[in-house]
């Protein structure tokens, strides 16, 4: 994971301190790109641990379309709660766009669908894409997450917006663009998830996991978040773990937490770090 530590060096010495929405302030730089190959190993981030649990239930909750924080917290995971309604409800984020985009000719698009399809009918196609992006549901700034989402729009809008996907070679490599990326807490989660979807994806379409490229715009370290990514530059990453895909499901949408094995995973402590909301 160096060229995370990289990037978090990156923001630390270049980084210039913005305001924003939570009222925390950000050490910010604009438009950076990191790569990483799986076939190197699973990147989870050596230097602090991530709790994979929660990682790997968010890409399932957004793959089944669900919208409602009730499976992730059923499944202990609580990385939503801060900006759902009373009632669970986040209005049409990730999983609502990914699986039910609502068209003007009153149709619903279902994205991924459409992108396994493609990438087993027409693998060189340079269409395969998911984006989050919908201008529709986007919320109003001037309103709390739980108030959009009680008025049906996104309670926050999507960070990883555009998802693409290659296949040459026979393995499948993505692409995806954060607009907005919280480096300490956010992109060791974003980078595995991706990871996890790429892997899941090859396997359904008979390929091999190739690389990842995740390209940021704005890409910073809130104000309260400095010391400990010092701290963890003084770390020295260790050997990355493997992944073991148990089964190979019938589709995209039938993977289960007890499908996937990381194997070798020996990260160093947790650093605690408060969320700004």
């Amino acid at each position: 994971m160096i060229p995370y530590l990289q990037l978090l060096q990156d923001v630390l010495d270049n980084g210039q301190f913005k305001g924003d929405r939570t009222g925390t302030g950000t050490y910010s730089v604009f438009g950076r790109q990191v790569r990483y190959d799986l076939q190197a190993g699973f990147p989870l981030l050596t230097t602090k641990k991530l709790h994979v649990r929660s990682i790997l239930h968010e890409l399932l909750w957004f793959l089944s379309g669900d919208t409602n924080i009730r499976y992730l917290k059923e499944n202990g995971v609580s990385i939503w709660d801060e900006w759902a309604t009373q009632e669970g409800e986040l209005g049409p984020v990730y999983g609502a766009q990914w699986r039910q985009w609502k068209g003007e000719d009153g149709k619903t698009y279902d994205q991924v669908a459409t992108l396994v399809e493609g990438l087993k009918k027409n693998p060189s196609s340079r269409r395969h894409i998911i984006n989050g992006w919908n201008v529709a549901c986007l919320p109003d700034e001037t309103k709390k997450p739980w108030e959009n989402a009680a008025a049906g729009l996104m309670a926050l809008p999507p960070c990883h917006v555009l998802y693409q996907f290659y296949v040459c070679n026979g393995k499948l490599s993505a692409s995806l663009y954060i607009r907005s990326n919280d480096l300490f807490l956010g992109n060791p989660y974003n980078t595995a998830s991706l990871a996890f979807l790429t892997h899941m994806l090859a396997q359904q379409c008979d390929l091999e996991a190739g690389e990842i490229v995740i390209s940021i715009g704005d890409c910073h370290l809130y104000a309260n978040h400095l010391e400990q990514a010092k701290l963890q530059l003084e770390r020295t990453p260790t050997a990355l773990p493997k992944l073991n895909i148990l089964r190979k499901p019938d589709s995209i949408f039938d993977y289960r937490f007890e499908d996937f094995e990381v194997v070798g995973y020996e990260p160093q402590g947790h650093i605690s770090a408060p969320i700004a909301i």
